[in-house]
């Protein structure tokens, strides 16, 4: 696999694979690693970011975990079978357009056609190196740099893919000095989770990837978590797993359940069904998010100098 991902690249660097630009600029946010890294959620915040500054984007997104073909516009009420579980919640998160396709390049073209927007985030598009972006953004957690690559672990790419990149947010008391970087930026931030009144002795099941990190933050919050219940991440509940979380509520005697914003969404109307379920909203902040869009904005003028919509509308508040 190493052997792979390393031929893969150089043949991007050397030209022999191609990368197909957009007309308006991608920042792309993406990880070395399969999941877990909180990718959604800094697009979120990243695309918050930018709302303030008064920059519209769209996102685009592969839509993992859909049932449907082609590039297609994610209804914020829409279902994960349809459009994905995290495309579906950055729609309702941000409010922006959304679009899905395996093609990240076609999803842009219809997302340009459809809705003008003045740039382009791509979710989990560090690896998708058949759309070209203007600004790569890679998350890293302490995690990662203990991880091995596919199969035997969760990493896509091995550490040293980060020179790529235009910078690197760090998650956690990682040493940056240790790092095999070559000039990227920086950028430190913090994750925590906001979860509206928790019930006591709570109930914790979760579709995600790494979810003991979500118990560990969960009981670092002081959340009485009096059990768990993991799924594979993605996970489509049935009716027959509802039942069974129903029915290891009535023999466990929890107060109601925690789960995640993903879950939620892959439960759908099924939710409804399991009485008291308090939501944990993964929440990003960075140290210092004004010079880190500043720095964003700047890169992006100087590598798209004709691109006027964002010479013109993107100002420091």
């Amino acid at each position: 696999y190493r052997e792979v991902v390393r031929l893969r690249n150089r043949l991007y660097d050397q030209g022999s694979l191609h990368s197909r630009r957009l007309a308006g600029p991608v920042i792309s946010v993406g990880s070395i690693s399969v999941g877990g890294a909180g990718k959604t959620p800094f697009v979120i915040y990243l695309g918050e970011l930018l709302r303030q500054r008064g920059i519209a984007c769209d996102v685009l997104s592969r839509g993992y975990g859909r049932k449907t073909r082609g590039e297609l516009v994610v209804r914020s009420q829409g279902s994960a079978r349809d459009f994905g579980d995290e495309p579906v919640l950055i729609a309702q998160s941000l409010g922006c357009p959304v679009v899905v396709g395996a093609s990240r390049y076609r999803a842009g073209q219809r997302a340009e056609e459809l809705f003008g927007p003045e740039l382009h985030l791509l979710d989990d598009g560090y690896q998708h190196r058949g759309l070209a972006r203007d600004f790569d953004i890679v998350l890293l957690t302490p995690e990662d740099l203990t991880d091995r690559l596919l199969p035997a672990g969760r990493l896509r790419e091995p550490p040293a893919s980060l020179a790529r990149a235009d910078a690197v947010v760090l998650f956690g008391q990682i040493d940056s000095d240790r790092l095999p970087l070559a000039g990227q930026l920086v950028w430190r931030a913090q994750r925590s989770l906001s979860v509206t009144e928790p019930p006591r002795r709570a109930l914790v099941f979760c579709g995600i990837a790494r979810p003991q990190g979500f118990i560990q933050q969960l009981r670092e919050a002081s959340i009485d978590v009096l059990a768990h219940r993991f799924y594979p991440d993605h996970h489509p509940y049935s009716d027959q797993d509802v039942r069974r979380l129903i029915e290891w509520q009535k023999q466990a005697g929890g107060e109601g359940f925690i789960t995640t914003e993903k879950d939620v969404i892959n439960l759908g109307q099924r939710l409804g069904e399991l009485g008291r379920v308090a939501v944990a909203r993964v929440v990003i902040t960075l140290a210092n998010p004004a010079d880190v869009l500043d720095t964003i904005v700047r890169v992006l003028r100087e590598r798209r100098p004709t691109h006027e919509k964002i010479l013109l509308s993107s100002h420091s508040q």
